[in-house]
Order: C-alpha cells, then sequence, then structure tokens
C-alpha cells in the first residue's frame, strides 16, 4: 500500500463522525436455550446468560426450553437456584418452558413446577420452532 492511499484510508477514518450511544449499543434479538442437564453450573450458567444479556440488552428476548433433567432447574424441591429463577421469571422477555413429554417420563406434574412455567408438547419441536422463526439457538453446556 502506497503511502498516500495509507494517508487517504486514515483520513477517511478520521473524518468520520462518532457513533452516537445508541448505535453503539447491541440490538435486542431472540435467543432460545436449550436445558437437558441437572448439573447445577449448568443451571447457574444459563441464569448468569440470562441477567447478562437482559442487562446488556434489556428488550432481547430469551426462552429456556427444558427437557431430560433440565426440568429441575425449574422445580422448586430440586433446583438449587430457585431465588435467581424467580428473578429471571421477573423479566416480561424471559420464559421458561418444559417438555410435556419429558414431563410424562419423568412422572413430573404441572404442580411439581413454578407456576410462570410453560408446559409445551414437545421441547425439541419448540427448539424447531424458535430457530425457524429466526431465533439464535444456544446450547447449555460447561
Amino acid at each position: 500500500m502506497t503511502k498516500q492511499v495509507l494517508l487517504l484510508v486514515c483520513a477517511s477514518l478520521l473524518a468520520r463522525p462518532a457513533l452516537a450511544q445508541s448505535e453503539s449499543q447491541p440490538k435486542p434479538y431472540k435467543v432460545v436455550f436449550d436445558l437437558t442437564s441437572r448439573d447445577p453450573l449448568d443451571q447457574q450458567a444459563v441464569l448468569r446468560w440470562i441477567h447478562e444479556i437482559s442487562s446488556l440488552t434489556p428488550k432481547t428476548q430469551i426462552e429456556v426450553v427444558m427437557y431430560a433433567r433440565g426440568l429441575e432447574l425449574v422445580m422448586p424441591q430440586k433446583t438449587t437456584a430457585l431465588a435467581d429463577v424467580k428473578e429471571a421469571m421477573s423479566n416480561a422477555h424471559v420464559s421458561f418452558k418444559v417438555c410435556a413429554m419429558a414431563m410424562k417420563n419423568q412422572k413430573v406434574e404441572k404442580t411439581d413446577l413454578l407456576p410462570e412455567v410453560v408446559v409445551v408438547p414437545d421441547g425439541i419441536a419448540e427448539i424447531v420452532a424458535k430457530q425457524r422463526e429466526g431465533w439464535g439457538y444456544i446450547k447449555v453446556a460447561h
């Protein structure tokens, strides 16, 4: 690259106006988390991500879909993170959904779950539907 071209590139960059504060903030998005683990590290991770995402982009839509042993996160008698779960549920942009088939397989009743939890017929189908609607997908694991 010649010195003239380099100077022109630098001058062009310097001449650009600074980004406004609102433009530097990440734009809200939609993300679905896939939780199948009873591991407290995984459960704490998804709760931490919800908190961090909501702090940075408050209007981001977040859904946690639980099946297999992931259901335990929203079961008051089994979760180790009840206060954090309730805090996340207080956010209007966050939802927790559990798979009815997993509930049946594990003999879990709706009354075993926190009242704000939504039961969906099939957790995997819920995730696939969200992806078809353009939601990002994150598998919760450590």
